[in-house]
């Protein structure tokens, strides 16, 4: 394995993280655990989790995925050997069933942190992260930015890092992080570091071969303000291992939930095609070549990998030893030319 610190902070993180939202509805707990275990064997520490997971986010199983890491920290006594990434849910109006009142006040952070501290069965979450922005903008496939003039948000950046500070005081949570989020959204988050309050260590947006958006305006940023992407859905739920362009296969995420379309329109299936024969020529599966692809980025900090099997578990895993060449990235930015960023 391959290690690295969260930006800003002496927390040494494995380039691999497990994901986890699938862990309570297409995942069993037993099955969750052994995930767990087999990463941890394999020098994986990093753990991503949300307070809405298990997917897709349902009254009855919200909380279910902080649940069962937290059975397995409770069986095994092994939380000093992970570090553990959570998230606290923006406006919604279909995540109601979370709490009344969803979004990043001081009521919301300390009620959302406490039932995740609860449900993963310990004191302290190393990096605290917003899951997606309080206010209207692009995320979520969308591609362009629509002002809403009639939208009520308030730029309160200042109070939100205000109050993250007094958790991170409380020994509550080491580090703090943003998701689904967008240029202005993280230099106002460095603006208010800048005068005092905690900074931002990492945002965990979605970053694969399908969607490179974050190379338009956000990839400067990472590196000049010293923040490190986590990128999410590196594979397209699945897209990107190719098992999509040889039929429809049951039991996976977009057959048992197909109203997540984000990877499947056409020109997202014509690039993975082409990043197939890429692979396929250099005698790589289709996964080692996009997850050794965002491996290979130097403002990627972690890659959040997710799997239902315990097959495709050791596949991602075993990108980590994967080394592209000049001539393998050349041709992966032809596509990306000829099909840019075609899932966003």
């Amino acid at each position: 394995m391959k290690y690295t610190k969260l930006p800003q902070s002496d927390i040494q993180v494995s380039k691999i993280c497990l994901g986890s939202m699938t862990w309570g509805q297409q995942n069993t707990e037993a099955e969750g655990h052994s995930q767990i275990d087999y990463a941890l064997d394999q020098g994986v520490n990093f753990i991503d989790t949300a307070e809405m997971y298990s997917i897709p986010a349902r009254k009855e199983t919200q909380g279910s995925t902080e649940k069962i890491i937290g059975s397995w920290l409770k069986r095994t006594g092994n939380r000093e050997k992970i570090v553990l990434a959570t998230k606290i849910a923006g406006p919604n109006p279909s995540m109601s069933h979370i709490r009344s009142g969803l979004g990043f006040s001081k009521e919301a952070l300390n009620d959302a942190v406490n039932k995740s501290l609860e449900r993963l069965n310990t004191d302290y979450i190393d990096l605290y992260q917003m899951h997606w922005p309080e206010r209207n903008t692009n995320y979520f496939g969308q591609r362009g930015y629509k002002h809403n003039n009639d939208e009520q948000w308030e730029d309160n950046f200042h109070e939100v890092l205000l109050n993250l500070d007094e958790l991170i005081k409380e020994g509550k949570i080491r580090k703090i992080g943003l998701s689904n989020e967008t240029p202005f959204g993280v230099m106002r988050c460095v603006e208010e570091s800048r005068k005092g309050l905690p900074a931002i260590s990492t945002v965990q947006n979605p970053y694969s071969l399908l969607n490179r958006k974050d190379e338009i305006g956000l990839t400067e940023i990472y590196h000049r303000e010293e923040i490190g992407l986590l990128p999410y859905s590196p594979l397209g739920m699945g897209t990107l291992s190719g098992k999509y362009l040889k039929g429809t296969p049951t039991n996976t995420r977009l057959t048992l939930f197909p109203q997540y379309k984000r990877y499947s329109n056409d020109k997202s299936i014509e690039a993975t095609q082409k990043y197939l024969e890429i692979a396929e020529k250099h005698n790589l599966s289709l996964t080692h070549l996009a997850l050794a692809f965002i491996e290979k980025q130097s403002f990627v900090t972690s890659t959040i990998i997710g799997a239902t099997t315990m097959d495709q578990l050791k596949e991602n895993i075993d990108s980590i030893h994967v080394d592209l060449s000049e001539e393998i990235m050349n041709e992966i930015e032809e596509v990306q030319e000829l099909i840019p960023n075609p899932a966003p």
